[in-house]
């Protein structure tokens, strides 16, 4: 199981956090999203089959690029 912290400047409140909650906790393999509006930034703790790029490709794809 992988964890990593992503900066996502595009996040201005609780509704970007939720947004981004639902999408990546789609993707197979994630079991965790947790996310502060205030410092602009989001955990998610996966496995395989998610990978590191995978959750990036949906963050830009949603409009939340991760930098």
């Amino acid at each position: 199981m992988e964890k990593t912290t992503f900066t996502i400047p595009n996040i201005s409140c609780g509704h970007c956090v939720m947004s981004i909650k639902n999408e990546l906790g789609d993707l197979e393999g994630v079991s965790a999203v947790d996310g502060d509006p205030d410092l602009k930034s989001m955990t998610v703790t996966w496995e395989a089959p998610a990978t590191l790029e995978s959750i990036k490709a949906q963050l830009s794809e949603i409009n939340y690029p991760a930098e």
